[in-house]
């Protein structure tokens, strides 16, 4: 079964954990040179159901669970590599905010996210938490024109702006691009500006994934539905005067191409590295692709580097991991067990080659990775699953590639 390229907001994770297919056919050989689980979430206090990955600061991984904690609304957590595991806030529902589905950035001693529900108006919140575990609410989305249950994580740029996108509200409903702005007096709460409302038509709509912040100001993202074809765009929002400007980059034909991108975009080198989630060597009947947009004279070239397909039927939910020139990356229910696996892509005369790294079981190591992967000082890849596990709630593991 295909992931519909529409879902309910808010309830991102459980879209996610139903939209699973499954084939059983031959895989290919997990090269991981180690695998280990470094936690195990229990769905109590600790967390559970993680839909994200790490952020690294000073060598501990931080993140969030969409669930559990002493209210059921999730937590905001700290891991040491080791896998000691430290809660920063619970998040108790109502105006607090509940299911932190994203991943965390980090300024000056503050970790900021969005939580996908709760706040005043139930349609979620942008928070800061300090180091020592103290919450902020800084935004509560209304659910109107100003936007409506953000999923993904945020940008901030050095100045101490944030920038997200919500999956709904805005002009038309269909999701918008957001910045909040720093308070420009001591105390002053941060600003909510909407940069972009997406609309009804060709311009995309229902974007899952975060922003990109390029040197000039400008952001670069995906949505998971709209442009000509229905099956999402990529874009970029510039500052302008009087507002801010879309251009679509890239529409979506669920062929070759690829189709549904959930995952965000990074940028290195400038150009634009992104996945989608369907699509791709087997045209509607595929498992989504790793794509490339570079930059030239007139406009944004677009290139296909992998296509999934065959056994490797899920595309990637969550941003890639470029590094050392490698890409790195997980999906959720492919694998000899139908349970998510962990990949690297490498690059040699100009062809790109897929190496999964771990094929995940659904047992004690976990199933369904939603994640993105973090790496620290050597090498080592950090990522979670939402289920499986010691307890079921999911696990925080580690992959030596």
């Amino acid at each position: 079964m295909k992931l519909k390229s529409t879902f309910a907001p808010g309830v991102l994770g459980l879209a996610l954990a139903s939209a699973l297919g499954f084939w059983t056919v031959a895989t290919p050989e997990a090269k991981a040179q180690s695998f280990d689980v470094i936690h195990n979430f229990m769905g109590g206090s600790d967390g559970a159901n993680p839909l994200s990955g790490f952020l690294v600061v000073g060598g501990d991984l931080y993140g969030t669970a969409s669930t559990g904690g002493s209210s059921g609304s999730g937590v905001v957590f700290k891991l040491s590599t080791t896998g000691e595991e430290t809660v920063l806030h619970e998040f108790a529902g109502g105006t607090d905010g509940a299911s932190p589905e994203g991943s965390l950035v980090y300024k000056a001693g503050d970790f900021y996210g969005t939580t996908t529900l709760g706040g005043a108006s139930n349609a979620g919140t942008v928070f800061k938490v300090t180091y020592k575990g103290e919450e902020t609410v800084l935004y509560s989305f209304t659910g109107k024109a100003d936007g409506s249950n953000p999923v993904a994580g945020l940008a901030i740029d050095k100045a101490g702006n944030l920038y997200g996108t919500t999956t709904a509200g805005g002009s038309s409903g269909n999701g918008t691009v957001f910045k909040l702005a720093i308070p420009t007096v001591a105390g002053g709460q941060f600003t909510e500006q909407v940069l972009y409302s997406f609309g009804t038509g060709s311009d995309g709509a229902i974007p899952v994934a975060g922003v990109t912040l390029d040197a000039s100001g400008n952001l670069y993202g995906t949505t998971s539905a709209g442009g000509t074809y229905g099956y999402g765009t990529v874009f970029e929002v510039s500052p302008s005067t009087p507002r801010w400007t879309e251009r679509i980059l890239h529409h979506f034909e669920l062929e070759s191409d690829g189709g549904v991108p959930y995952a965000g975009l990074v940028l290195s080198s400038g150009s634009l590295y992104g996945a989608a989630t369907e699509g791709g060597a087997g045209g509607s009947n595929g498992g989504g692709t790793v794509f490339k947009l570079s930059p030239s004279k007139t406009g944004w070239t677009f290139s296909v580097l992998y296509g999934l397909y065959g056994w490797n039927i899920s595309g990637s939910f969550r941003n890639l991991l470029l590094k050392s020139g490698k890409l790195y990356a997980t999906t959720h229910c492919d694998g000899a067990d139908n349970s998510g696996t962990v990949y690297e892509l490498t690059e040699s005369a100009g062809k790109w080659t897929y190496n999964p790294l771990y094929l995940f079981t659904g047992g004690s190591d976990g199933q369904y990775s939603f994640s993105n992967l973090a790496s620290d000082e050597r090498g080592n890849l950090y990522g979670t699953t939402k289920q499986g596990g010691a307890h079921g709630f999911g696990t925080a593991f580690r992959v030596t590639p």
